[in-house]
């Protein structure tokens, strides 16, 4: 679009966002959706993989993935840049990949209001967010 103002932090935060949410989706994909994991992960000597799998499964019951995604969201919103605003995307889309999608979502879409005033420089946002 003309007078988006592309930079390297918004490529930084783009892949940021894809590589959290990307991970994420995969990792429940493969390590959580599948039933036969319970099984697997409830072996007297379970694969490696079994720790983070419960790990992922004990943040998202304590809503952590939401939580986490609403700080970053707040954040980027009120002091960060491009880079913040592309993690506060990336943690609500694993917010809600997780189950988490109420607080997720308010951080992604607080996330994305940031980095397209950014992007689109709208008034009141470039000048105390330039380098950001």
């Amino acid at each position: 679009m003309a007078g988006w103002i592309w930079t390297r932090r918004d490529g930084a935060g783009a892949a940021l966002a894809a590589v959290i949410g990307g991970g994420a989706f995969a990792f429940r994909h493969w390590a959580i959706v599948p039933r036969a994991t319970v099984g697997i992960c409830a072996a007297a000597r379970p694969p490696g993989w079994c720790a983070p799998r419960g790990w992922v499964l004990h943040w998202q019951y304590l809503g952590a993935f939401g939580w986490a995604a609403l700080l970053a969201g707040l954040a980027a919103f009120f002091w960060g840049g491009r880079v913040a605003a592309g993690l506060a995307v990336g943690l609500g889309i694993a917010a809600m990949v997780n189950y988490n999608g109420t607080q997720g979502g308010i951080g992604a879409a607080l996330g994305l209001i940031t980095w397209l005033s950014l992007l689109s420089g709208r008034p009141g946002w470039q000048a105390s967010r330039q380098g950001a």
